[in-house]
């Protein structure tokens, strides 16, 4: 863990424009996390961070009432566990609606269902009943006027195409063409999109050295090293284009040529084991702001180039719970406390980029150590700054000295709050600054 950087970060901005207007980049928030925020101080966190899109894993009541008025739009999700019984049961399909989504709107701004994650691939058991789920749901949604509102889509993995290179003879795995072609004309019957789980980080790591990482970090190739479709002569220079432009050749070898496809989930590992050596800050710092730019040119993949690539980044929080590799634990753009873990830049000219220069509030060198304290227990206190992180044995524990601890919670403090009024004063004991303390 990068520990220097738990106070200064950079705010990320992630503002999100209407399909109408653009592509946006939204962020999927995992639970697997220790010492996860209570709901509300997570849409605190994500409405400082202009976050406008967001996906959930499941239906968290808290989550749902805690958005509720926020404007956020929402993709909630069903879980594995729940796809076999609402596959089989129309009444636990409407129960489900009713529970988890009727009931929160139009206050909670759901617009999407996430019937599963990547059931084929994971829950394969459940695929004979998967596209049944999607219809109970939508039925239900139609019999609560909500239909219109509320897409219902199923996240699937780049897996479940064996050679997703060259893109333009990617085909489906055929032994799931069955269920592949009724989910897709599911979609399309509906006016659904495809729900894409797309990971670089994986097709290069696994690829066996075939392509080289700058391809899969959307940097520039040189012209001796360019990745061109022979069949097409199309040019591809990010493997993330690629891996959509498969998906979309893979519908069309099946005869769907009109449904969008929306990224569910992408993003890198910033920390790894001793055998994940492209598990770095620099390489997600790299791959989260070329992506961002990347979609926010609007523009699609080589063969859909008017379709522009709506995206989730993977994730909001790092999952330290997560079994599996420590990479497995690492995808988080924050830190709990709202901060980043590197900074973000927004590249596109529709995009919204807030302040050039970040601002961090943090204990003058001069204040007094009574008053430090002072300061330091409202922050945590009623000041509601989530200071966890301070603790003893926790990551930004040390160096365990006053000034050191008012920093961070005061920092915690202004990020949350300065958009609505909060201040870095701290009766006197603190001041803003654009140098990174980190």
């Amino acid at each position: 863990m990068i520990l220097e950087r738990c106070l200064g970060s950079m705010l990320l901005v992630l503002s999100m424009l209407s399909n109408v207007l653009g592509a946006f980049v939204g962020v999927n928030i995992g639970t697997d996390v220790s010492s996860m925020p209570p709901a509300s101080d997570v849409v605190a966190i994500v409405k400082a961070h202009q976050i406008t899109h967001i996906r959930l894993y499941d239906a968290d009541p808290h989550m749902l009432k805690a958005l509720a008025g926020s404007g956020i739009e929402v993709t909630v999700g069903v879980t594995n566990e729940e796809v076999l019984g609402i596959g089989e049961s129309a009444s636990a399909a409407a129960a489900w609606i009713n529970k988890n989504v009727a009931a929160y709107m139009p206050s909670t701004n759901i617009t999407a269902i996430a019937v599963g994650s990547e059931v084929l691939t994971s829950v394969p058991h459940a695929a004979p009943v998967l596209v049944t789920a999607m219809n109970n749901l939508h039925k239900a949604l139609v019999a609560a006027d909500l239909n219109f509102q509320v897409k219902v889509s199923t996240p699937q993995s780049m897996d479940i195409i064996p050679k997703p290179f060259p893109p333009s003879t990617a085909t489906f795995n055929s032994s799931w063409n069955s269920t592949i072609y009724q989910l897709l004309q599911f979609l399309k019957n509906t006016n659904s999109y495809y729900m894409l789980n797309a990971y670089p980080y994986y097709g290069y790591t696994n690829g066996n050295g075939i392509f080289p990482i700058d391809y899969a970090l959307f940097k520039p190739l040189p012209s001796v090293k360019q990745i061109v479709d022979p069949n097409t002569l199309f040019h591809y220079n990010s493997m993330f284009d690629a891996m959509v432009d498969a998906t979309y050749y893979s519908m069309d070898a099946l005869n769907f040529s009109v449904i969008p496809i929306v990224v569910t989930e992408t993003g890198w590992p910033w920390q790894g084991g001793s055998n994940e050596p492209d598990a770095t800050v620099e390489n997600a710092e790299t791959f989260i702001n070329k992506l961002i730019q990347r979609v926010s040119n609007n523009s699609g993949p080589p063969s859909q180039p008017t379709i522009p690539i709506n995206t989730y980044i993977y994730e909001l929080f790092n999952e330290d719970k997560r079994p599996g590799p420590i990479s497995e634990k690492n995808w988080g753009l924050l830190f709990t406390n709202g901060t980043a873990v590197f900074p973000l830049s927004l590249g596109g000219p529709s995009q919204i980029t807030g302040n050039s220069t970040a601002v961090f509030c943090v204990a003058k060198d001069d204040a007094s150590e009574d008053k430090l304290r002072d300061g330091l227990n409202w922050a945590c206190g009623q000041g509601q700054a989530n200071c966890s992180a301070i603790q003893s044995g926790q990551p930004c524990y040390l160096p365990n000295n006053i000034k050191n601890h008012a920093s961070y919670a005061y920092n915690d403090y202004y990020q949350k709050m300065h958009t609505v009024g909060g201040t870095c004063d701290f009766d006197g004991t603190a001041t803003t600054t654009t140098i990174d303390p980190n």
